[in-house]
């Protein structure tokens, strides 16, 4: 019994914690003793106005920028100056830093990239990738599973820029990852295109923790279990939709963007 309190504890702690997290570039401090946690299997919005220095927090979270101050810790591990590669490996994965499209690949040939990527080899053997069962076959499930399926021999250019997102996760997912960062995976989408994406989300959700940076309100309030607000680099309120659409903090902070 002793074993399994344990256990239930360990499994009550954050996946990801970041603590006090200051981030400077010359007089700009863009985080701000920046506190965030994330659980097991959710998905966290993390908005603000513009400036408020999301991108930077994701950074951080992803190493590719060290933090002046503070710790981030990822499933019970301290991470705080892992390099992206080995937080990678403990499962904490930035989409775009492992998806850079190889344009001229079909979409099949880029995931197999990416699942050739998680057991260690060099994306320089490509080609072996290409024909590897062993790699098609997860590559094809898992665009099966974010519904490109259809669009598996079709180059990476010649996508959608909707679907190009859409290959982007399953880049990531191929990875194993066990908290997936998205940073603004709705930008520059059409309403149709937004759609499918939050549809997207929608099914990942409780399959892998995100932490998600977006500016479509629509889309963070449909899909968040938690949302924490950004202003000038730090966070103001941290709490279910409902509440923090009712947070006039919050409301005073959009209005300030809105009248800018």
């Amino acid at each position: 019994m002793a074993g399994l309190r344990v256990e239930i504890e360990a499994m009550a702690d954050p996946l990801l914690q970041a603590q006090g997290l200051v981030k400077r570039f010359g007089a700009l401090t863009a985080s701000d003793r920046l506190s965030l946690g994330v659980e097991v299997g959710e998905l966290h919005a993390l908005i603000g106005p513009n400036g408020a220095g999301k991108t930077t927090a994701i950074a951080q979270l992803a190493g590719e920028l060290n933090p002046d101050q503070g710790a981030i810790r990822f499933a019970g591990q301290d991470v705080t100056n892992l390099p992206i590669e080995r937080r990678c490996r403990l499962g904490l994965t930035r989409s775009y830093q492992i998806t850079s499209l190889f344009r001229g690949f079909t979409a099949l040939e880029n995931v197999a990239l990416a699942v050739q990527a998680r057991a260690g080899h060099s994306f320089r053997f490509w080609r072996p990738a290409g024909r590897d069962r062993r790699l098609i076959e997860p590559a094809e499930a898992l665009l099966d599973r974010l519904g490109l399926g259809g669009r598996a021999g079709i180059r990476a250019a010649d996508l959608a820029h909707g679907e190009q997102r859409q290959l982007e996760i399953a880049m990531a997912l191929a990875t194993g990852p066990r908290l997936l960062l998205l940073d603004e995976p709705m930008a520059g989408m059409g309403p149709e295109e937004s759609r499918a994406m939050v549809a997207l989300l929608s099914r990942l959700k409780g399959e892998v923790s995100i932490l998600l940076v977006e500016h479509d309100m629509d889309a963070v309030f449909a899909l968040a279990d938690r949302v924490t607000v950004l202003v000038y680099g730090r966070a103001i309120a941290t709490g279910t939709p409902a509440a923090i659409r009712a947070d006039p903090n919050v409301r005073a902070a959009y209005l300030g963007e809105e009248g800018a």
